[in-house]
């Protein structure tokens, strides 16, 4: 198993590309809320977590490493004092991604989400959840990690998402309860030590990835919405 983009952007990346930053205070939100706010704000279809590790305390620390189709890498991370996202890029073109299209609409979904009652914003959070547990799965046979693993992704989401009115109310949630079940039996019959199958990696990464999109969707009509 070899996260190879996380080890480029370790050794490469962040240190020789070209950058821009911003910072966004916390305001009325906890670290957390802000924290998946901006991963899902900084996330669409085409973009892939190579790395996420989550804070245990609201004092900050949580940070990921997101990876775009059109080469840019986005790191979030959640400081004291503010959040900070960080756009590495190869090309100046690329810099103005974040204050043209992430930033705007970041500020925009604070102020919606500072205004909603606590039971709506634990929701979103636990969906925002969801979808991070998606991604973390699609990474996991993207690398080739073990069977083990990528069961405990997909139950995550599934579990997760099973106890989210929000979510199970939404149009299509079955289906999408259906085939994350689907995918644990799979990988639970597999040997827990092993890769994920090859031949059957395309089939799963395919619907993860519609399950994403399903998601995102749910997640950008209430945050845009509501």
């Amino acid at each position: 198993m070899e996260n190879r983009l996380l080890d480029q952007f370790n050794n490469v990346i962040s240190t020789q590309w070209l950058k821009m930053e911003h910072t966004e205070e916390y305001g009325s939100l906890s670290h957390r809320e802000l924290f998946e706010l901006a991963y899902h704000t900084c996330n669409d279809i085409g973009t892939r977590c190579i790395w996420v590790k989550l804070a245990p305390k609201e004092e900050g620390g949580s940070r990921t490493i997101l990876y775009s189709k059109d080469k840019l890498f986005t790191e979030i991370e959640s400081l004291p004092d503010h959040l900070k996202i960080t756009h590495y890029f190869s090309e100046d073109a690329n810099g103005d991604r974040l204050n043209d299209k992430f930033c705007p609409v970041l500020e925009t979904r604070k102020q919606t989400f500072v205004q909603k009652e606590s039971e709506w914003k634990e929701q979103m959070l636990k969906i925002i959840l969801v979808e991070r547990k998606i991604d973390e799965a699609a990474n996991l046979v993207m690398i080739k990690d073990i069977n083990r693993k990528v069961y405990f992704a997909i139950g995550d989401a599934r579990e997760s998402a099973a106890v989210v009115p929000i979510f199970m109310e939404a149009e299509g949630s079955r289906l999408v309860q259906l085939a994350l079940n689907k995918w644990m039996t799979t990988a639970q019959n597999l040997p827990p030590e092993e890769s994920f199958p090859e031949d059957r990696a395309p089939g799963l990464l395919k619907n993860l990835m519609q399950i994403k999109k399903w998601i995102l969707n749910l997640v950008t009509s209430r945050l845009d919405k509501d």
